[in-house]
């Protein structure tokens, strides 16, 4: 199938142009104009529903594909799309939400029907599946994350790799030297995420690559019926473990929790916590975390922008990044450098 892309490389013009060529809604140079039109009939090009909405027809409804599968956390989920949702109303926008398990069959059944005007993907994987469909289908569309290959893609996403970096910075300056980091449920690994590698990752390498010869190691979040967990984990990779980077779940936080108190050990006298990117409230634990907030208002508001400016003309391939923010809680001190 020919996309707009295609023309635009064959024209030797950006996507901008070739929009405002097939919509009218900007003079364009002749000689412009004629290379277009030649690459349109030789590549067979059909200006499909995003070409037409250029022109002025819109159904004021983005479509968000956000499939389930068991690795869900719903109150995460339920987070983004309440911030998309409330992010297209500010533009008169409903959303058609698409959770189904195969999502290429969502995705493909809106694009033919011509109901929607854009297209939001939620949940995105490193290799995702829906990312050459949607390459193909030639509607505004935006990813909210940032998969392995985002060529051709409007992404917009959390910094996740600077959030980690963050993370182990505070700490590494509190004199801390033994970091622990309590990553996702193993699951979440093995289906595909971007989001928790990227994190992990960045932690590990953070770790390494601190001129303070920290040490540090990563557990997993257990799974249900597992008889360890990861307290008893990290403490045999670091017997002199002083601070962990909970980078999981609200119920693993707690799980996290519970295990420090059962071996008698203090948050912060004893060990150090900050969640990180929690898109939850950690005000509510005792102590109150320190935390580096997953912005997932900002995030929707972001995908919807960008998503409205493909609309009108006015995006090119990019990724944005989130920059991440520290919240003080009372759950990090300072700890004597031996």
């Amino acid at each position: 199938m020919t996309t707009i892309h295609d023309v635009a490389k064959a024209a030797g013009v950006s996507i901008s142009t070739v929009s405002y060529a097939l919509s009218g809604k900007r003079s364009i140079r002749a000689d412009t104009r004629l290379r277009i039109d030649a690459a349109v009939r030789d590549l067979g090009y059909r200006a499909n529903a995003g070409a037409r909405m250029l022109a002025g027809t819109r159904t004021n409804i983005l479509a968000l594909s956000a499939p389930m599968h068991a690795e869900t956390h719903p109150p995460a989920f339920m987070s983004f799309v309440v911030a998309i949702a409330t992010a297209a109303r500010r533009h008169d926008y409903d959303i058609l939400l698409l959770t189904e398990a195969d999502p290429l069959e969502g995705l493909r059944r809106v694009a033919s029907s011509q109901l929607v005007d854009g297209v939001v993907l939620m949940d995105v994987d490193t290799d995702d599946a829906r990312l050459p469909l949607l390459r193909e289908l030639d509607l505004p569309a935006t990813v909210v994350g940032v998969p392995r290959d985002t060529s051709g893609l409007v992404c917009v996403d959390f910094d996740f790799e600077e959030a980690a970096r963050t993370s182990v910075r505070h700490l590494a300056d509190q004199g801390h030297r033994s970091i622990g980091m309590v990553g996702h449920a193993a699951a979440l690994y093995e289906h595909g995420s971007n989001f928790a590698p990227r994190f992990r990752d960045a932690f590990v390498a953070a770790i390494e690559d601190d001129p303070r010869g920290l040490r540090g190691a990563v557990a997993h979040a257990p799974a249900p019926g597992d008889p360890r967990d990861a307290v008893e984990v990290l403490q045999e990779a670091l017997p002199d473990l002083t601070a962990l980077v909970l980078n999981c779940n609200e119920g693993a936080h707690r799980t996290v929790l519970r295990s420090l108190a059962a071996r008698g050990l203090r948050v912060p006298d004893d060990v150090s916590v900050v969640s990180a990117c929690s898109s939850f409230d950690t005000a509510e634990f005792v102590p109150a975390l320190d935390v580096v907030p997953l912005p997932a208002e900002e995030s929707g508001r972001r995908a919807v922008e960008l998503t409205m400016a493909q609309l009108d003309g006015r995006s090119t391939d990019q990724v944005q990044l989130i920059a991440p923010t520290w919240i003080a809680g009372r759950s990090t001190a300072e700890v004597t450098v031996s």
